[in-house]
This record gives C-alpha cells, structure tokens and sequence, in this order.
C-alpha cells in the first residue's frame, strides 16, 4: 500500500476540477437546503408573503432531534475479549477516562453533535471534524523545569535540531477538539457509497495572522481575501470589502497526504504526509446521512418526503387566518332609525337606547324591519372543515415521519394501556434507525478522538487526564505496561474497543432498578457460590470465572472487575497451595466424624451440667450457711437492742415517778399552807366582823407571808354587799388561783345562808365597819 501511495500524485489542477466537479453535482442539493433552512428559520414571512403558516417543520425538527441526542455520550471502552487482562483492563480505564476528560472540559463535541444533528434533520447531512491541538511553550535553557537537564550533549543536540541554546521548547497541554462544519464547507470525491470516496475536504476560513502563522511570512501575504463565511454576509450586506481567505484542506486517502489549496492564488499551498496516523486516515467519520440510495451519496431530506402536505397545511392555515378575519358582525339598518348605529357600540348590559318616532318604528316590525345582519353561519361551517382538514394533514406527516402522539406528549384518554404500548413500540421503532446512525456517528468521533489521545499525547498528559495515579495500589503496578498497550497500534485493536452508550434521555427510575437488578443478579449468585466454594475449594477459580462472565455484561461492573482479578488471583494462590494438602474426607466421613463428635458434644454437657448442679448445690449450702449466720447476728443485736430500750425505760420511769414524788410533796404542802392560811383568813375575817374593826387579809402568794396586813377601802367594802367575801377572794387570788376559786365557792355558800337585807353600819369616824 505504501508504494502505491507513493507512485500516486496529483497536481492542483486535479484538485480543482475535482472540487469543481463536486459543487457542480451538488449544487440542486445545496439550492433546496437553503429552501429548507429558511422555510425552518420563517424567512418567508419577511420576503413580502403576508399568508398564513403552519411551521411543521420547525415542530417535527424540535420534536425528534431531543429523541436521537439529548445529552453527551458517555465513553465506554472496553476489553475486547472478557479474558482475564489486567493490563488491558487498566488500559481501557485510562482511556475511557481521559476520553471523559476531553468531553467534559471542551464544549466542543457537544455543540459539533448538536450542529450536525441538526443539519442531519434539516439538510440531510452533518458532519464533524477532529484536530489534534498541542500548545507550546518556550523556556530558558538556564531555567530547567519537570526534570529538564541541561547538558552540553543536549545543547549541541538541539543545535543540530534547530532550537537555539537559549531556549527549549515543551507542550504547555494538549487536546483534540471537534469541529462542526457546515454543510455547505464540506466535500468529497464523487462517488455512489461512501466506501467508494477517496478523498474528502473542508473549507476554511482564515483570516491574515492566521495565515501568517500557519504558512509563513513570505506566503502567508501573497494569498488574497477573496471570501468570507455565510454569517458575515448577513451581517455586512452593505461593504462589499472581502474579510478572509478561502483554503481548502483536503485528506487524499490514495496517497495517505493532506493538503492546502487557495483556488484564488490557484497553487497548492502546503502538502505533508499522513499528521494524524488514523486508522481510516480522515479525520472525520461517515457523515450523518438521511435518506440515501446506492447511485448517490447526495442526501435526500426528510421534508422532501412530506413537502406536499406542508404546502396543504400551510395553504389550510392561511385559509383559517381569512375565516376568522370574516367572523364578524356585520349588516346595514334603516337610515331614519340613527339610534341603531349606537346598539353595538354602546349597548352595554341593562342598558336600554331610546328611539324617536316609536309608533313608526314598530309598524315596521322593530328591529327585524330595520337591521339585517350578514349570516356567518358558513364562516363558522367552513371554519371547522378546515380545522379537521389540517388534523388530517397533521396525522398525515406524523405517519410520515413516524411521530407517535405519545412522544408528542399527546395521547387519547380514551385509548388503553395496551394500545398506548403499540404506538410507543411502533413509534420507536420507527425512530431507532436514527437513533443508531447518531450513536454510530459519536462512537466513530470518540474513536478517533482515542486514536489521538493514544498516537500523539505524552505519558504525562496522558496520566493527567486519566486520573492513573487515583487507580487502586492494585492496578497502579500496571499503569507503564497499559501505556505501552495504548501506543502498541496493532495489540490496541486486537484488546480495545471504544463505543458510546445510548444519547437519548434516559429514565433515572429505569437507571435505578438496573442497578438493583445487578445488585439481586450478582446476591443471587454469591449465595449459592459461597456454600459451593467452602464445600469444594476446588471449583473456587471457576466461579470467580461465571461471577466475572456475570459482572462484565453490566456496565456498572467495570468498576468492580479489578477487585474481582485480585480476589481470583487470591483463590488460584490458595488452591494451588492447597493441592500439596490432603484432601478433604468424602461425605461419608464426614457424617461419621459430625456424629462422633455430636456424641463428645453430648457427654461434654452432661459432664458440665452435673459439674453445674453440684456447683449449684454448694453454692446453696453456702448461702443457707450465711443466712444463719446472718439471722444470728441480727439475733444478738436485737436482743441487746431490746436490753438497752428497757434500761432506758426503767430509768425514765424513774426519773418519773421522782418528778412526781416531788410534785405531789410540793402539792400537799402548798394545800396544806393554803388551807391553813384559809382557816386564818376566815378566823381574822370572822374576828374583824364581830369587833367592827377593819378587815384584814394575809396576803397569800409567794413573797407575800411576811404577815402584812391588807385593808379593804370603803368603796371595795361598797361592792361586797352582795357578797362580803368576794374582795377577800380577790385578794386572796392574786396569791393562788385554787385557793381563790375555793373561796368564791365559799362565799357563794356564805351567801345563800346569808340571803337576807343588809345595811352598812358605820363607826364613830364614820367608816364602814360591817353590816347588819
């Protein structure tokens, strides 16, 4: 292949009539995407076209393009065969890891996806190109960074390189950014299927810095401005200055070189072998087809096929514009009756409008005489027609196109579940062929994105990316060997595969019981493997085997397939060491020896329960023995408790009795004094009574028994004609309060013998000496 390429050669005006050839044969198709794009964008509306429209297009555009890509692909690369491969495991690891890097941090794919996706439901076509952009730096040579050295060897190296001594040069980053280009920017040698091109290119828009810095100087001035893209047309119509240069990058697949041609300065201007070292060598995968047959590779739009019906919808949509502009009251009214002009413009509710000449104007029978109103009843007839026209036109395209009302967030209440099930199976069905073109659009950019990542990236940038040094201690020894797989050309594609999953919007409940489903999968199995692999430790390698064949066929496994090679390396260790080891008894032994030793098992607890209940015996005595002891012990200290509170009681009783020994004694004697103080005081009173003289009373009381005399006054001897030995008695309380009540009982005897008239009997001096 090498020296076919190599004796193949073509010149510039080869490429010309090629390119040439291609805008020729493709110029219909450009024509009627630009149709499409504006009946798409509405531009008709602004071209002088007052008429209604019905932008179907538009609806079914943003109706499938969410359907086939919703979201970024995520990467999925794996192993090619599920052998046991712990360096390619980790390979693929990096890979798909450092291809996650690259989509996650540049916007570029998704906005290429995007564009092209719908250039494929526009046009019919979409395409999307990928680079490999490595940023470079340069440092001082005195100033060495990440482990430069600089020696004299490696001066004179790089002056024979052509880097001066100064200076060296390294790679800041590196990335592979996608482009999207347009559909109007691409090309290709003619052919019926895309097998049979040879050659495909791309036109560039470069301004003069750029062109200054891609070919230089001395050629980077001489190529003219001569075009400038679609966008800046539209928005500097009225300059007719040109802004940038057209260049024409094209990949020749027979001779495995890429070059650069301006047709205005009609020469090529850089041509180099094979850049990139792609597997396909173009940089671009198959473009996004639509409709296509094996005589062309021109694309056939999808709004071709429904094109008439479009134009029925659009024509029945203008109709309905004019019917409901006609829905109008409208008539004329009898000119003598003016009232009637203001009957629509001011009756209002309960709100009645005065006519003059009232016996005129319903002669002629009122209202019905004089106004006649246009009858908008075939308006209104016409108007419905059309509405059920355009939903059968409607359900017409949707046919078509294969939209179902489901995926329109549209269904019939009245349709049942089962039915609501085939139109979502048809309807994706009819879809899935898009679906899969897309998905194998973003697979083969992810491909050579992969490729890129692989030829062309340094081992730093590549472990950077990959997070290689975040891998398990495990898979950490394995990460130089992966590299080297990944930069082995011919063993990548035997032990690596890159794919994309599915790109449409994905049901998070559906993403859950997956994962559940794995988890009860893979449950399942480990409880029937365990009791397997503990019974026979033979058949352990083999089921680590099924449990790896189990887990790789779920994607959420790749994670778990390293611990799964360290665990089965594990168990091949210990088999293998165990196969110097006696085997295991057969199962009749084994029964023999469980019921040898449920036998031991049974004596040893007969032994320990009757060791237990002589235990249990001793401890009872034990405790029989402290209780008596205990029992006598509170004995004792009872009795003696019991001895205390009697002697405490017999000398309370004591101390008792003596207090009232001594209580009594001082009673009598003070009775005693006091009825011999009585009898005197009587005797005294008795004597004084009868001698006229004046009455004395002993005072009695303590500190009173000094014999002094107490003399009762003529007004207290006033108040004792009643009871003549009532002041005796005072003042014989204020000594005792017995003795006093003893003699007011006295007196009250006295009293009652006594109970007679009395008169004062006064003496000489004229003081009362008694009564009589």
């Amino acid at each position: 292949m090498a020296n076919d390429k190599a004796t193949v050669n073509h010149s510039y005006e080869d490429w010309y009539k090629c390119i040439m050839g291609y805008e020729r044969s493709y110029k219909r198709w450009e024509s009627r995407v630009d149709r499409i794009v504006k009946k798409y964008k509405d531009d008709s509306r602004y071209d002088r076209n007052p008429n209604a429209r019905f932008n179907i297009l538009w609806s079914n555009v943003q109706t499938i393009q969410p359907a086939i890509f919703a979201r970024l692909p995520r990467p999925d690369v794996s192993r090619r065969f599920r052998d046991s491969d712990p360096i390619g495991r980790v390979a693929s690891m990096m890979l798909e890891r450092a291809l996650e890097f690259e989509l996650e941090h540049y916007g570029d794919y998704k906005s290429a996806m995007n564009n092209a996706v719908l250039d494929r439901l526009l046009g019919g076509r979409g395409v999307a190109w990928v680079r490999y952009e490595p940023h470079i730096v340069g440092e001082q040579a005195d100033e060495p960074e990440d482990g430069y050295e600089i020696t004299e060897d490696s001066d004179e190296a790089e002056t024979e390189g052509g880097i001066e001594n100064e200076s060296q040069e390294r790679i800041e980053y590196e990335c592979c950014p996608v482009d999207y280009v347009h559909w109007k920017d691409f090309g290709h040698t003619i052919a019926r299927t895309w097998e049979e091109v040879t050659a495909v290119w791309r036109r560039v828009y470069m301004s003069r810095p750029a062109l200054v810095e891609r070919f230089g100087e001395e050629l980077g001035y001489k190529i003219p401005l001569d075009t400038k893209p679609d966008d800046l047309k539209q928005s500097y119509k009225n300059d007719d200055g040109v802004y940038e240069a057209l260049i024409y990058e094209i990949w020749d697949k027979e001779t495995g070189k890429v070059l650069w041609i301006s047709k205005s300065l009609g020469k090529i201007l850089d041509e180099r072998d094979d850049p990139l070292q792609l597997e396909n060598f173009w940089p671009c995968p198959k473009p996004l087809y639509a409709t296509l047959t094996t005589d062309s590779l021109e694309p056939i739009p999808d709004f071709v096929i429904y094109q008439d019906q479009a134009r029925e919808l659009d024509a029945l949509c203008d109709r309905i514009d004019g019917l409901i502009n006609a829905l109008k009251v409208r008539g004329v009214y009898d000119a003598s009756a003016s009232e009637l002009a203001r009957l629509f413009s001011e009756g209002e509710n309960n709100t009645l409008i005065p006519v003059h000449n009232w016996m005129a104007f319903a002669e002629k029978q009122g209202m019905k005489g004089a106004i006649d109103l246009v009858d908008i009843t075939p308006f209104a007839t016409a108007l419905q027609s059309c509405y059920t026209a355009m939903e059968q036109v409607k359900n017409q395209i949707y046919e078509l196109m294969g939209i179902a009302d489901i995926q329109r967030g549209q269904s019939d209440p009245n349709d049942t579940l089962g039915a609501q099930i085939i139109k979502s199976n048809n309807a994706a069905g009819r879809l899935k062929t898009q679906q899969h073109a897309v998905v194998d659009f973003a697979t083969s950019l992810l491909s050579i994105k992969a490729q890129i990542i692989c030829n062309h990236f340094t081992d730093d940038t590549l472990i950077k990316i990959s997070g290689a040094m975040q891998l398990s201690d495990s898979d950490k020894q394995y990460i130089p060997q992966a590299i080297a797989l990944l930069r082995d050309e011919a063993a990548k594609n035997f032990r690596i595969e890159v794919t994309s999953d599915s790109m449409i919007y994905q049901d998070e409940q559906q993403e859950k019981a997956d994962r559940m489903s794995f988890l009860q999968a893979i449950g399942g199995f480990m409880q029937q493997a365990i009791p397997a692999s503990q019974a026979s430790p033979e058949l352990t390698p083999m089921l680590m085997e099924m449990l790896k064949f189990a887990v790789t066929s779920f994607k959420a496994g790749k994670q778990l397939e390293g611990i799964i090679d360290e665990t089965a390396d594990k168990f091949r260790e210990q088999a293998k060491q165990a196969e110097g080891q006696p085997k295991p008894p057969s199962p009749e032994q084994q029964k023999m020896q469980m019921t040898m030793q449920l036998e031991q098992a049974k004596m040893q607890a007969t032994q320990a329960q009757a060791q237990q209940s002589a235990q249990l015996e001793q401890a009872k005595l034990q405790a029989q023995m402290q209780l008596e002891k205990a029992k006598q012990e509170y004995q004792a200290q009872e009795n003696q408790l019991k001895f205390q509170l009697e002697e405490q009681r017999n000398q309370a009783d004591a101390q008792m009795k003596l207090q009232s020994d001594q209580a009594k004694m001082e009673m009598e004697l003070k009775v005693a004094q006091m009825k011999m103080m009585t009898e005197r005081n009587t005797q005294v009173m008795l004597a004084h009574i009868k001698n006229g003289a004046k009455i004395e009373v002993a005072r009695i009381g303590s500190g009173n028994d000094d014999g002094e005399q107490a003399y009762l006054s003529e007004e207290e001897f006033a108040k004792s004609q009643e009871h003549p030995l009532q002041p005796i008695a005072s003042a014989i309380g204020q000594g005792n309060q017995q003795m006093a009540q003893a003699i007011t009982a006295l007196v009250d005897t006295i009293n009652a013998q006594h109970n007679r008239p009395k008169t004062v009997v006064r003496g000489s001096d004229g003081k009362i000496i008694g009564v009589q």
